[in-house]
């Protein structure tokens, strides 16, 4: 245990009503879509333990990403924070074991904090994090770690996709395994294994590689067999992506009766999330956009929270949240202190979970390096720059992002271009070698300009 995890128990203790401290079991799928649960509307295959879920707590309409890419919103997920905050947020994301860069192990994190206060923490899954020596879920928190260290992983063989790696990425702990199966049963298995055998309070990390690429189903074998690149262009079907789905929906469902089993459900929160928009099959409808794009396509993800007794069944949410708003919301949930030292930039949902507030207007920013792209909500509006354009859309008027109000209301489009170059003057700069725009607020008066039409 670190310093500041040794600290954090002594500041806890002694845990009165400890007893009561919710369990956390957070479930994060990869590049699944806006639409690809039939209770967020999808038609040619059905989720039902994901439905179930929603139909115990609380479903989320407006819930976004942190990124529009993998590893760089799990590093918001791990901290609470920007992920422009860190050089491991830069990467977009991280392709390659060459790059000594990951979530550094003096920052704290949900897990860490959790386990300060007591918690059992357990990441079963996708890491994406960092590499070893230097990097690990557990230098970052976790106790126990199942599950693999890339970006993508074959779904029979474990080889990883990243650069410069070798053969399988499997791991328990910091040792690399070899298992038979395919990796969404085992990851289920896994975690299955871990609420069954968890002291409480704990928190379960069930970060599936579904539906990520290679489009490799159960039975898919051969596939996995033919010779070609994970993200090979001439694979998949729509009924392959929905036979994937349809698999992690099942051990998610397994996770759900083992909580009911132990005894834990009553007492345990749960997440149901992605980590950015979908790709290549997934159904992102009303929006436009994809995975890599800050159109809300890209960036529109499916949240869900069940809580028996505190989260009211059947209800839907349309807070504005983003993936770091899970950290005060869960340490508060908790009765766990964050660290002053490094604020959240999320905001606790914990009030909007308890039916205790109304929707809050939100401000929330992103930037990607690809097409230079930049994006700023700000209550029903957008500002958007996307491959050499800019654009002001109403949300709520116009979700697919199609009539641009930029020269209709230049105020607005003026006031959230410069609250962005505000923004981004304190996060960490990006490299000038693949990023060609740079705002300051003196040289926005300047710079307004209609654009080029879309």
């Amino acid at each position: 245990m670190t310093r500041r995890e040794a600290l954090g128990v002594m500041a806890a203790a002694p845990l009165a009503g400890a007893e009561a401290r919710p369990n956390i079991v957070f479930i994060m799928a990869d590049d699944l879509g806006y639409g690809d649960l039939s209770c967020y509307g999808r038609t040619d295959y059905k989720t039902p333990n994901v439905d179930r879920l929603a139909a115990q707590g609380m479903r989320f309409t407006q819930a976004y990403a942190n990124s529009a890419v993998c590893s760089a919103t799990r590093a918001a997920l791990m901290t609470g924070r920007y992920q422009y905050r860190l050089p491991v947020g830069l990467e977009e994301p991280i392709a390659d074991r060459d790059r000594n860069v990951g979530i550094p192990t003096e920052h704290p994190t949900l897990p860490s904090l959790l386990r300060g206060a007591g918690y059992a923490t357990t990441l079963v899954g996708k890491w994406h994090l960092g590499w070893l020596p230097e990097y690990s879920p557990l230098k970052s928190g976790y106790e126990h770690f199942w599950g693999f260290r890339s970006g993508g992983i074959d779904y029979y063989t474990h080889k990883s996709g990243a650069a410069n790696t070798d053969s399988e990425d499997l791991w328990e702990g910091d040792t690399k395994i070899q298992r038979e199966g395919y990796l969404t049963d085992l990851l289920g298995d896994r975690a299955v294994a871990v609420i069954e055998a968890a002291r409480t309070p704990f928190l379960l990390s069930l970060h599936f590689n579904a539906p990520h690429w290679p489009w490799e189903a159960p039975g898919d074998e051969a596939e996995s067999k033919r010779v070609h690149r994970l993200a090979s262009f001439d694979a998949g079907s729509m009924t392959t992506f929905a036979r994937m789905v349809e698999r992690m929906d099942f051990q998610v469902g397994r996770v759900l009766a083992a909580l009911d089993k132990t005894g834990a459900a009553k007492n345990t929160i749960v997440v149901f999330t992605s980590d950015n928009g979908g790709e290549r099959f997934s159904n992102t409808w009303p929006f436009s956009g994809m995975k890599s794009e800050l159109l809300e396509g890209g960036l529109r993800v499916p949240a869900i929270v069940g809580w028996p007794g505190r989260v009211a069944r059947g209800t839907t949410s349309q807070q504005v949240s983003i993936t770091m708003d899970w950290v005060p919301t869960l340490l508060a949930a908790a009765a766990v202190s964050g660290d002053a030292a490094y604020p959240s930039d999320g905001l606790s949902l914990l009030p909007v979970l308890r039916g205790q507030a109304p929707v809050v207007q939100r401000k929330l920013f992103w930037r990607f390096r690809s097409k230079a792209q930049a994006a700023v909500r700000d209550g029903d509006l957008k500002w958007l720059r996307l491959g050499g354009n800019t654009f002001l859309f109403d949300l709520i008027a116009d979700p697919r992002e199609r009539a641009n109000l930029k020269d209709r209301r230049p105020e607005d489009y003026r006031r959230l271009m410069a609250e962005y170059a505000a923004w981004e003057a304190g996060m960490l700069p990006l490299d000038q070698k693949t990023a060609t725009y740079e705002f300051t607020p003196a040289q926005l008066a300047d710079h307004y300009a209609p654009a080029a039409k879309p």
